[in-house]
């Protein structure tokens, strides 16, 4: 059974990593050479030529029925976070070569071109989407001269991988590409809780991510009265509820604290800073940095009211995408016809798909999480949910390689 192959052959790539006992893949470290060898030999049984361009991401091109047939990109991304699980982008690469496997040698009159990103995690260092900002044109200067927790740098790292950073230019994607396609687990709990094996991701949430300072007075924590106090901890913890007030209160809305530092961090002492993240995400814009706006007037408000300082840094803000209505429409079909309850979601959580829909139509699949559970080793699919979700992929194959509107695609400008 296809689908059984499949979870053997994520297991498999599983074993290609830089810690011993747990999966860990960074950008270009030495098992992501192996897991690329391992996945050309596989891609090459099938008649897939391989290549590896500059900024690393591995491609496989599955002709079609002709030389020039536009081509169909599909995949995700090989690289992990550290104690990883099995299938987290490795999903999307592997789906991608059964689906050319599930076509028994038949050309359609679309090529599909597997691509495996070579980082989309940030872990190695602290910027997300290398592999796929070179393909949209997007891996400048900015990105090659970040350097790693050892003083090596993006384009060191491209260099000590055998590539060369000057050729990154040329791993943008190719002019007679139709689209993206991505399959990923959905690192969530929605699916599950319905019930249902796929999900139709029709948009990638933006994300906001801030830092805030509060800063007050340590002192001495028995001897200083309470109504004497000037603490950094509670004045943040107070604004924290709010975050949890405000993201209750407004649909759609996620917000998140998950990091708090107190100085000087000592039981017996109160707090002279804390510094604290804000994670917030929502589908539509507009809402999402409404809610920024509201959080960052009610930690002033709370710091003034304690007699406070507080300040803040915007690390990162990253419009939502919508992924492309005409492959969304066509995933929903294909769903409806393999059985599937088609169920329209918004995906939390960001994805090379995001990046990709800058220059091509991009749309992604879902498949249930159990337990919701991902980046961790107890991250798991089912088997039979990958049998719907391979079903899903051929009819889908099928649907675009008889659709002249699509076919009649290019890249957009």
């Amino acid at each position: 059974m296809l689908a059984h192959e499949v979870m053997e052959r994520c297991r498999a790539l599983a074993g290609f990593s830089e810690d011993s006992g747990s999966i860990c893949r960074t950008f270009l470290s030495p098992p992501v050479r192996q897991v690329y060898q391992e996945v050309g030999r596989w891609l090459s049984l099938l008649g897939a030529e391989s290549n590896i361009d500059a900024a690393g991401n591995f491609h496989a091109l599955y002709s079609g029925t002709k030389p020039d047939s536009p081509r169909l990109l599909i995949g995700s991304h090989l690289d992990t976070v550290p104690n990883a699980g099995a299938y987290d982008g490795v999903l999307g690469v592997v789906l991608a070569i059964a689906l050319i496997r599930a076509l028994n040698g038949r050309k359609l009159p679309l090529a599909i071109e597997v691509v495996a990103f070579s980082e989309e995690e940030g872990v190695r260092f602290g910027i997300p989407f290398i592999g796929s900002r070179a393909l949209v044109g997007r891996l400048g200067d900015d990105v090659l001269d970040r350097q790693d927790a050892h003083g090596i740098s993006v384009r060191k790292a491209i260099t000590d991988f055998a590539l060369n950073p000057a050729e990154i230019p040329q791993a943008a994607i190719h002019a007679n590409t139709l689209g993206y396609l991505e399959f990923h687990i959905e690192q969530g709990p929605v699916l599950e809780n319905l019930g249902f094996p796929l999900g139709v991701v029709e948009a990638i949430a933006g994300q906001s991510r801030l830092e805030f300072i509060f800063e007050g007075r340590a002192n001495h924590a028995g001897t200083t009265p309470m109504s004497l106090r000037y603490d950094a901890v509670a004045a943040s913890a107070e604004w924290i509820l709010t975050v949890e007030q405000l993201a209750q209160n407004t649909l759609g809305l996620v917000a998140t604290v998950g990091s708090i530092q107190a100085k000087p961090g000592v039981g017996n002492v109160i707090a002279r800073e804390a510094r604290v993240s804000l994670d917030v995400r929502h589908r539509d814009d507009a809402t999402r940095t409404g809610a920024v706006d509201d959080l960052v007037r009610k930690a002033g408000d709370i710091a003034r009211r304690r007699g406070l300082s507080v300040r803040w840094n915007l690390l990162l803000d990253q419009k939502a995408v919508a992924m492309d209505p005409f492959l969304v429409n066509q995933i929903t079909d294909a769903s409806q016809r393999v059985g599937c309850q088609p169920q329209r979601m918004v995906s939390g959580a960001g994805h090379d798909a995001m990046i990709m829909a800058e220059k091509v139509p991009a749309a992604m699949i879902f498949l249930r999480t159990p337990g919701g559970i991902s980046h961790d080793p107890a991250e798991s699919v089912q088997v039979e949910d990958v049998a719907k979700a391979i079903e899903c992929g051929v009819e889908l194959l099928a649907q675009l390689a008889s659709s002249t509107e699509f076919l009649a695609r290019t890249q957009r400008a």
